[in-house]
């Protein structure tokens, strides 16, 4: 596997629509002229968006963490440009961005470093081959302070790699559970 360029990136964006909407370079200040953190196409990478819709924790009604049982009581459903993530908590929101990924393409998402600097971890899983759809984003506050996260800015950032061999099955194939997704998904089984 080879890591793509902002090149093919851009390439792909604009050829096959893998993502929309697509920024083509960094954005760090707003409309007004104010610093945001930053999205949009890099040297190796695409630092995508985190929209205004998140699902906070709660433990309002005392309920266990199951995924094989997700009682999705366990948010709090919030649509806002500024999140507060309570202390130790975490929340999920989605990319604001759409993502079709090619079938010798896997990815790899990291979250940005303002955010981990600030005891924030992202984690998304790989999107793999053929997957498409906004992306769910897993957000932890591993600090005991509340945290803010900025809807429309930058949240975390895409790693893709090109496969030197065009894989066998995808995730299209094989029917993904999480394939298409819109908003933000809880899981399935």
């Amino acid at each position: 596997m080879s890591v793509c360029s902002d090149q093919w990136i851009r390439r792909m964006a604009v050829e096959r629509g893998m993502i929309e909407p697509f920024v083509n370079g960094q954005i760090k200040l707003n409309d007004s002229g104010g610093r945001v953190i930053s999205y949009g196409l890099s040297s190796y990478g695409y630092d995508l968006r985190v929209s205004n819709e998140f699902k906070v924790f709660t433990n309002v009604f005392s309920s266990v963490v199951d995924p094989k049982a997700f009682d999705d009581r366990s948010f709090v459903d919030m649509e806002t440009d500024v999140c507060v993530v309570p202390p130790n908590s975490f929340a999920l929101a989605r990319s604001v961005e759409y993502f079709r990924i090619p079938r010798e393409v896997l990815t790899i998402c990291v979250g940005k470093s303002t955010y981990a600097r600030c005891g924030i971890i992202v984690n998304v899983t790989p999107f793999e081959p053929e997957w498409e759809g906004h992306v769910t984003l897993e957000i932890s506050n591993t600090t005991p302070l509340p945290a803010r996260i900025y809807a429309n800015e930058g949240l975390a950032q895409v790693v893709f790699f090109q496969a030197e061999q065009t894989c066998e099955t995808s995730y299209a194939d094989r029917a993904g559970k999480y394939m298409g997704q819109r908003g933000i998904t809880i899981p399935r089984m």
